[in-house]
């Protein structure tokens, strides 16, 4: 669990690539990896496992959370629109039932 002021590092999808390269296809071992780039070995282990298991995480660089508002289209309003209406609907049933 993460402690409070606690400062996550990020690293590029090139440094992933380049060490997981270094794993997979030159057998370097992960412990050797964690020294060599002050990568915490847990870290690693998990690009590891995730690479090796990519039908469940269909890649490392994929963007997660929810789109950016730039991102979305008309299409996209339309359904957001059409959603609140019906959930305004419920809600006044839900008003006039009690």
């Amino acid at each position: 669990m993460a402690s409070k002021g606690q400062k996550f590092r990020k690293y590029t999808n090139e440094t992933i690539s380049l060490i997981l390269d270094e794993h997979n296809n030159q057998y370097v071992p992960s412990t050797i990896l964690s020294k060599k780039y002050d990568i915490p070995i847990k870290t690693i282990k998990n690009w590891i496992y995730k690479y090796n298991h990519a039908e469940r995480f269909p890649g490392l660089s994929q963007k997660r959370g929810k789109p950016k508002e730039k991102d979305l289209t008309k299409e996209d309003y339309k359904e957001r629109y059409e959603i609140l209406k019906k959930y305004q609907a419920f809600l006044k049933a839900q008003r006039e039932r009690k």
